[in-house]
């Protein structure tokens, strides 16, 4: 596994296959090249993990923290994600083809991530900017405690978190969000079929009134 990633790191460019990945950590982690890296299989921890500039496609399933703390680039994953994917992200775009579990984007600080299924509880805790797109449902306290990132659902919230709210849909978001399915491959979805949420700005000082919502 340090042969594979440090070949990737040496890399300034071009296109790299992993084959049988067999689910192993930390594949194509800490990436630093305009690469496009195709894993055809399962990855297990981590996988494009601090990625910049490269192209990471994952055939398969992903394990918890795929695309942690990405700082530029895209992480593409065609089946499903599990716990805190894109958690600490700060640029870049990540695509859950499938379902995406617990945790998705937690402290997410300006990257962009659209699921095209349903993700887990404790969605967007504390995401501080950047956006999130849920083509299905989304589990409880979904932006808990959120500042300013924006999310959008298209199927049903089981239950909101503190200082979440549901706001208005404006052209101004419709276009940012038609832009961003397009740019993940989502482009036939119905933006008029979507809601926009974030932060109710309650909590960004401490407050004795809202003392039971910390």
């Amino acid at each position: 596994m340090r042969q594979l990633n440090q070949a990737l790191h040496d890399s300034t460019d071009g296109s790299f296959e992993v084959l049988r990945p067999d689910g192993r950590h930390a594949i194509a982690v800490g990436l630093d090249s305009a690469a496009t890296v195709t894993i055809r299989g399962h990855v297990g921890y981590y996988c494009g993990g601090m990625n910049q500039q490269a192209t990471v496609v994952v055939e398969g399933n992903a394990g918890p923290g795929c695309a942690e703390n990405m700082m530029s680039g895209s992480v593409r994953v065609a089946g499903n994600a599990s716990q805190y994917c894109g958690a600490t992200a700060h640029g870049g775009l990540l695509v859950v083809e499938g379902d995406a579990a617990a945790r998705c984007g937690i402290s997410m600080k300006g990257a962009d991530i659209v699921v095209g299924g349903s993700i887990g509880h404790m969605s967007a805790f504390m995401a501080q900017s950047g956006r999130l797109v849920v083509l299905g449902d989304v589990g409880d306290a979904f932006g808990d405690s959120i500042y300013e990132a924006r999310l959008y659902v298209r199927g049903k919230v089981t239950g909101l978190g503190a200082d979440c709210v549901e706001k208005e849909m404006r052209q101004e978001h419709a276009t940012e969000l038609a832009e961003l399915l397009a740019a993940a491959g989502f482009d036939q979805a119905d933006v008029g079929e979507f809601r926009r949420y974030g932060s109710a700005r309650k909590l960004y000082h401490f407050d004795i009134d809202h003392a039971a919502e910390y």
